[in-house]
């Protein structure tokens, strides 16, 4: 598939700028490339085991193997989210203060299973043996109470010495405030053991929340050793093009700079979508998006900018780095089908992946799954997936389903529907979990689905919550990888500064004077991340800066972002929108103080920009390019190319709509128009 478009971007010519976008999902790793004013995209199945050989099976299938010369490559990588899943991180050395050596073992005391007296132990994130405890200590008001000789660093190089550990994590009381001994610590190992891979808390979150800040400390030098090795090996193995990482929070970072920030890529690929849906989106600011690969699903609210949270979790961890606020279940492509030992039928979250995948990919699969159902169903082709470059078998689908439908005392193609009623079932409730659940009512919004899956399940997730617009982006099957190429160059930095902010009766002096201390540690955070983005060769008249603040009311232990008015950055504004979004939040809001915890700030560069091409208009009925039986509809279903369609085109369901690398499905009652760039804009005429 290949089509045209234009770069207007002011900084960059559409003559010179050459950009791969590289997204490595569990089951395929997506291409989007861009050169001259045209896109060219491409799938393969991903090497779990080393994901850079995919990525260079598929540079090679692109043809640029010989043309590195003058090439960016921005990619979405999983090698931090795999291992910290999987937990086959590196061995690491956490270093606490004196009696704070079990703080990430004993976390928040929340049990997982509230009523089991009985529940079964779990390891702790860092052996006790691994726990290194300094006699350090600063007060909350960052008064220094005691500080480290130079004994106390040289028992610590002799523990790491007798240890061995790949990595070390360093996370001390209060070092947002102060961090005079963390930074002695790392000084002290790199002259000491200069390969050692080390992690500290006040440059990685320099933020209070003891537990929260070591965590995220831990997960970095805990996965930072494989991402740095990664890397390196990607790095050289396309030289001389270069490599950027795409960020969590959206943005993407010099893949140099993105070894030491492991932590912040833990979300890389699903970040990717979301730019990708927003860039493609257009005006169409409000939308809930769904992305459906082949392992998981990611729902997300766009709200015209992405959206942030420092309250995320990767597995049993809670990550406190900036990024993408979305929700993940286990259910994609391959997600597998089993019946439970009640006789229930469940979906997921365990997934086939890309080896063996799916029992109809081929590849020795035994058990069914979301994909083997779809082709069941006739929603998908056996000798048409992918373009044609990949066929399915179908009697191995049916075989796998089949052992299912005898346990259900059902026919195959039954079970097959509700194995797709059960996944959707799955996506519905996350779906409501990102909207209703936050007061958002989601026939406001408009559902964009995307990833390789969710075009052929999207009007049934529709239907169930009652929303009639639908946007299935052009290029939905490799939107992340889109999202690579169009996302922006940033830096998400944040400190703790943990002051009150009094509702009323506050001395207009006084008032200034918080104000002036808000701004001047904004000031210093978005020097830090102009001076990282410059080094990468950034402009600075290209750079914009984004302020905000985290506020609560006092007593509370989470917190709210803001935005801090750029031209006014007045204490009141801020203190209202708090108000107005706790109370669109939670559906209340309280006459209390308010209380300032972070200062946040985003800094970031527009990347090339995209215009795409306009399509022709329609002046005739779309092409019919063949007709398919499909379960459930009495007659047979049309199908049409999706690279046919002209601007105008309106298709009625029951349709199939194909194209290389996904397939939509529109369901009876719904209408699809193609709009001028490709989107196709699917309406439920009947609700």
């Amino acid at each position: 598939m290949q089509q045209a478009a234009s770069n207007n971007s002011a900084q960059q010519s559409s003559d010179s700028v050459r950009i791969l976008g590289v997204d490595t999902g569990g089951t395929f790793t997506d291409f989007v490339y861009y050169e001259q004013g045209q896109l060219k995209i491409h799938k393969v199945l991903s090497t779990p085991h080393a994901p850079e050989q995919a990525i260079l099976q598929g540079i090679e299938a692109l043809g640029l193997d010989k043309q590195l010369d003058n090439l960016s490559i921005v990619h979405g990588s999983t090698v931090a989210t795999n291992a910290v899943l999987e937990k086959k991180g590196v061995k690491t050395v956490y270093i606490s203060n004196t009696g704070l050596a079990d703080v990430l073992t004993i976390a928040r005391q929340a049990r997982k299973e509230l009523y089991n007296l009985c529940p079964r132990p779990e390891s702790p994130p860092v052996p006790r043996s691994l726990c290194y405890e300094v006699n350090s200590r600063v007060s909350a008001n960052g008064q220094r109470l005691q500080s480290l000789d130079d004994d106390e660093l040289q028992q610590l190089n002799d523990f790491i010495g007798q240890h061995q550990p790949q990595s070390v994590a360093i996370n001390l009381l209060f070092s947002f405030l102060d961090d005079q001994d963390e930074c002695r610590i790392e000084n002290s190992l790199r002259e000491a053991f200069p390969e050692l891979f080390i992690s500290r808390s006040s440059d990685i979150l320099p933020e209070y929340k003891e537990y929260e800040r070591g965590i995220a400390t831990w997960l970095n030098a805990w996965v930072g050793p494989l991402v740095q090795g990664y890397l390196k090996r990607l790095t050289q193995a396309i030289k001389p093009a270069q490599l950027a990482v795409m960020q969590s929070s959206g943005g993407t970072i010099a893949a140099e700079k993105a070894a030491d920030q492991a932590v912040r890529m833990l979300l890389s690929g699903p970040a990717g979508g979301l730019a990708g849906a927003k860039y493609i989106a257009g005006q169409q600011a409000n939308l809930l998006t769904f992305d459906m690969g082949g392992t998981s699903t990611d729902v997300a609210v766009i709200e015209g900018e992405l959206q942030l949270t420092s309250e995320g979790c990767i597995g049993a961890y809670p990550v406190a780095i900036s990024m993408v606020d979305m929700h993940t279940i286990g259910a994609g492509g391959g997600s597998i089908a089993q019946v439970d030992e009640g006789g229930v039928l469940q979906v997921g979250p365990e997934s086939a992946g890309a080896s063996p995948g799916p029992a109809c990919y081929g590849q020795g699969g035994i058990q069914a799954t979301v994909t083997d159902a779809n082709l069941i169903l006739g929603r998908l082709s056996a000798k048409a997936f992918l373009g044609g470059s990949m066929s399915l078998d179908k009697s191995a689908a049916n075989s796998v389903i089949e052992k299912l439908a005898k346990s259900l005392s059902l026919s195959v193609a039954a079970t097959a529907s509700g194995i797709i009623q059960v996944a959707n079932e799955h996506m519905s409730r996350a779906l409501r979990v990102m909207s209703i659940q936050r007061g958002i009512d989601p026939k406001t919004l408009v559902l964009v689905p995307f990833g390789g899956a969710g075009a052929l399940h999207v009007c049934a997730l529709a239907d169930n919550l009652q929303m009639s617009h639908v946007l299935v982006p052009v290029h939905a099957g490799v939107l992340s990888a889109f999202g690579m190429v169009v996302a922006p160059h940033s830096r998400d930095l944040s400190h703790t500064i943990n002051v009150l902010l009094e509702a009323t009766g506050v001395d207009a002096t006084e008032e200034l004077t918080l104000e002036a201390l808000i701004n001047e540690q904004l000031q210093i955070l978005a020097c830090r991340g102009l001076s990282e983005l410059k080094s990468e060769g950034i402009n600075e008249s290209q750079i914009n800066t984004h302020y905000s603040v985290d506020l609560r009311y006092v007593g509370q232990s989470y917190t709210l972002n803001v935005p801090w008015a750029e031209q006014t950055r007045s204490l009141q504004i801020a203190r209202d929108e708090f108000h107005m979004l706790h109370q669109k939040r939670y559906g209340h809001q309280h006459d209390q103080p308010v209380e300032l915890v972070n200062v946040r700030v985003k800094v970031s560069a527009p990347p090339v920009t995209l215009c795409l091409p306009k399509l022709v208009p329609a002046t005739d009925d779309a092409l019919v390019t063949a007709k398919r039986q499909v379960y459930g509809i009495d007659k047979s279903v049309p199908v049409y190319q999706r690279e046919h369609l002209k601007y105008g085109h309106q298709i009625s369901g029951p349709a199939l709509i194909v194209e290389r690398v996904s397939t939509t499905w529109l369901a009876p009652d719904w209408q699809c128009i193609v709009d001028s760039i490709g989107n196709l804009i699917l309406k439920n005429y009947k609700s």
